[in-house]
């Protein structure tokens, strides 16, 4: 067992921190602890490193029908006991999907620690026993309706894929979406599932990350019984991820049975793994978070031409995405909503921003990591994604001190980079219909996905 980080309890400069201990088993699996006794809770998060960026051609949406599967039981534990066996304990549970990790996640009464550990290590160890063609066929049925409903039946549902087609080449281990595409679920069989679990869900491959009301040393050695008996697995080489820098605009469009017409704005940016994420993060809040915000004053209050606008960045492991989304007004086209929303990013680029506008947008992104981190769930979940993607745990205590840094002269700097055309995709929905509603006329405009979870079980 090799104990690579042991931080002191506390915090000499007195800032946030979260005490937390990182260790390896002589298989490969890394564990992070991190003890918060205020309350008999406890959060189990077990995430894998791969995603649908790892999937190979023709298997797209692979990974996710893998999470499915992994919730349909394992050798000594039947279908549907992983869900009763945790809820019936007080608990809740879920799993998740993205391009770069697949997460399991389990929060408990803190003297259920067992039960968690226990029902992970045996699908880790013991899952293959248990597959069959029946749970394969009625998961990837399962797989193909989420697909209908939330993507192609819901209003807007397929600009994100499309985005993603067009803003990435051929071959981009980023270019598809993580729910997959039809012919490809119905193209994976039985032999695809065993090859997935031997070569991405051994010890070897994973973080376990442990938070809450546990004692350390104690929930070390339970650990080390449940999963120390896993044998470590060759795994396949890291897929290569083309570095995007700046291709030259692109563009998408899509007709769909929507009231009003709404455009997607990508621009190759930071990814989370990159120094300047933070200011990434900081640029969108600048862009449509609050009322205040550029996006918001400009299109919604003075031009009233959007009914709403959001920006956000994906915190993916590599070449990152900001996105800015508008939905317009009624009697809106789409041509003038893209002019607007154009006009707005070119001046934010070429004027940069004020300080208070800079420091509100750094406070308005901190808060948000309070909330994110205000859990022992929220915790464990950034601990291993700050784990798995960056080999930093100690993220978690650096993120508050790299967000302070961020400036108006950093956020101008990252402007003027990312918000050029060279980087941008446009992807535009317009209404099937001609008409377009009166501008008196009320429209439902559906949510748009900020921050990603992931697909979820």
């Amino acid at each position: 067992m090799d104990d690579r980080t042991s931080p002191p309890a506390g915090d000499p400069d007195g800032g946030v921190y979260f005490p937390y201990r990182r260790e390896t088993l002589d298989n490969g699996l890394e564990v992070i602890l991190h003890e918060d006794r205020s309350t008999p809770v406890v959060a189990v998060h077990l995430m894998y490193h791969v995603g649908s960026k790892d999937e190979r051609p023709g298997r797209t949406g692979f990974a996710h029908l893998f999470e499915h599967l992994l919730f349909q039981g394992s050798e000594n534990v039947p279908k549907g006991e992983h869900f009763r066996l945790v809820q019936n304990a007080g608990g809740t549970l879920n799993g998740s999907t993205w391009f770069d990790r697949t997460n399991y996640f389990e929060i408990l009464p803190s003297n259920q620690l067992d039960l968690a550990l226990w029902l992970e290590s045996d699908r880790m160890g013991h899952f293959l026993p248990s597959i069959t063609q029946e749970k394969l066929d009625n998961q990837r049925g399962v797989v193909k309706n989420e697909r209908r409903q939330a993507y192609e039946n819901r209003p807007y549902g397929l600009a994100f894929e499309e985005a993603l087609h067009a803003a990435f080449d051929e071959g981009h281990p980023y270019r598809h979406p993580t729910i997959g595409y039809m012919e490809d679920l119905d193209a994976a069989d039985l032999g695809d599932v065993r090859d997935f679990f031997r070569d991405y869900y051994g010890p070897n491959n994973a973080t376990l990350v442990l938070a809450g009301d546990f004692d350390a040393d104690d929930a070390l050695d339970r650990v080390e019984r449940y999963f120390g008996p896993f044998e470590a697995r060759e795994t396949p080489p890291p897929v290569e991820v083309p570095e995007v820098e700046a291709p030259g605009e692109r563009r998408a469009e899509l007709t769909d049975q929507v009231a009003v017409p709404r455009v997607y704005l990508m621009y190759h940016a930071p990814s989370y793994r990159d120094d300047e994420f933070e200011a990434a993060d900081v640029l969108t809040s600048l862009l449509a978070d609050g009322k205040s915000s550029r996006l918001h004053r400009e299109l919604v209050y003075e031009r009233q031409v959007a009914a709403e606008a959001q920006a956000f960045t994906w915190p993916t492991e590599e070449t990152g995405m900001v996105w800015a989304v508008v939905t317009a007004r009624p009697g809106v086209s789409a041509d003038r909503l893209e002019e607007a929303t154009r006009s707005v990013l070119d001046e934010a680029r070429e004027e940069g921003f004020s300080e208070d506008e800079a420091a509100g947008a750094r406070h308005r992104a901190e808060r948000s990591l309070v909330g994110q981190l205000n859990s022992v769930g929220g915790r464990a979940d950034a601990f291993a994604h700050a784990a798995v993607l960056r080999d930093e745990p100690g993220y978690v205590n650096e993120v508050f001190e790299r967000y302070d840094r961020v400036g108006r002269e950093e956020v101008d700097r990252l402007a003027r980079e990312v918000l050029r055309p060279e980087r941008l995709t446009v992807t535009r929905v317009v209404p099937e219909s001609d008409e377009v509603p009166a501008d008196d006329e009320e429209v439902e405009t559906p949510a748009v996905a900020g921050r990603p979870g992931g697909s979820q079980a």
